[in-house]
């Protein structure tokens, strides 16, 4: 079969492998679609650490049932089905609290870190455990069953901040996990949602997904105009979707006495921390990683337009066009936010 192989750092390459196995708790899936996550990028250049060539890297995807194992009951060939990115046990002590995200036995698709290697979905087939699996409705279009994974992880960032409803929220970093924050935020009954990024052109897309409320502004700048708006007082909730240490302060300086920061960024591993803002306004700091079970939900609400995926999408790439939408990617192109590659259709197709 046809695969983009990470062959050496910022050089991917279609190569011919051979089909993965099937063991008896897997299925094998046709993939249909697949987006390059930023980790992925991340990974193309050897940034992360965490994509160490040689790999088929991709985890945002979507596809058809091609072959079941012998001990999969619940689904058959020709089902259309999404998966989870993250391969857990299903038997340690956080699996079986639900906290699959955090399993002790955690793998992730496409990823090859030195503890493990495990092939993704740039590829024209990718086995995955049966466990992982979710149906999709027959009108669910694969493309957009690609931004499930990403959905996920919004609606999991908004569900442990524990929201009531009627709560103003701020998401700071209007990327891809930021703007479906943000609506996810909304869609969990925040009374008001703003957004704030230093591109410009990210936060139209935010106006194009129904969060109108934008900031065009960063650090100190954007303390001070989260706190004009609000006489002083911060908003009830921030959801941090950076992970820079600039960010991450202006989280706890934007945010209530006894309000609520949730980080999802992570670009950098370590960031200055004002303690004392934090310890003596009783600031609730919590982190949020991948996803625990949120899919269905994210099925749900994009099928029924709750969250809007379809502006997000910048492209669609055959395998063979892939490296080249990589590279664009990784050059940091604005107004290329999500780029979806279709293993099993030809450039020709797409055109």
């Amino acid at each position: 079969m046809k695969a983009l192989m990470l062959s050496s750092y910022e050089h991917l390459e279609v190569t011919e492998i051979a089909e993965p196995d099937c063991a008896p708790d897997e299925v094998v899936i046709r993939v249909a679609a697949c987006g390059i996550c930023g980790s992925d990028v991340h990974g193309y250049d050897g940034g992360s650490g965490r994509r160490i060539p040689p790999i088929v890297m991709g985890h945002e995807g979507a596809g058809t049932i091609d072959r079941v194992g012998a001990d999969v009951k619940n689904f058959k060939p020709g089902d259309r089905v999404t998966f989870d990115s993250t391969v857990y046990c299903g038997d340690c002590e956080f699996c079986r609290r639900g906290e699959v995200n955090l399993c002790d036995s955690r793998e992730v698709l496409g990823v090859s870190c030195g503890e493990y290697r495990r092939n993704g979905a740039f590829a024209e087939l990718v086995a995955v455990p049966a466990r992982i699996l979710y149906p999709l409705p027959d009108t669910f279009p694969f493309e957009e069953a690609a931004m499930l994974e990403a959905v996920s992880v919004a609606l999991h960032a908004v569900r442990i901040t524990q929201m009531k409803g009627g709560e103003s929220a701020l998401v700071i970093g209007a990327g891809m996990i930021g703007l479906l924050t943000a609506q996810a935020a909304r869609a969990a009954g925040c009374a008001s949602v703003t957004i704030a990024d230093v591109d410009a052109t990210r936060l139209k897309l935010a106006e194009q997904v129904g969060i109108p409320e934008t900031l065009h502004l960063s650090g100190p700048e954007l303390v001070n105009e989260v706190l004009r708006r609000t006489g002083g007082r911060g908003v009830d909730v921030v959801l941090e979707a950076v992970g820079r240490a600039e960010t991450v302060v202006a989280s706890i300086e934007c945010v209530r006495r006894g309000g609520k920061v949730t980080l999802i960024g992570n670009i950098q591993p370590e960031v200055p921390l004002p303690l004392q803002r934090v310890v003596t306004r009783e600031i609730r700091l919590q982190g949020s990683c991948a996803s625990a079970g949120e899919y269905p939900e994210a099925i749900r609400l994009v099928g029924n337009g709750s969250i809007n995926v379809k502006p997000l999408i910048s492209a669609r790439s055959s395998l063979a066009e892939a490296s080249q939408w990589f590279q664009r990617l990784h050059g940091g192109e604005k107004g290329l936010l999500k780029v979806v590659v279709t293993p099993n259709r030809t450039a020709e197709e797409h055109a």
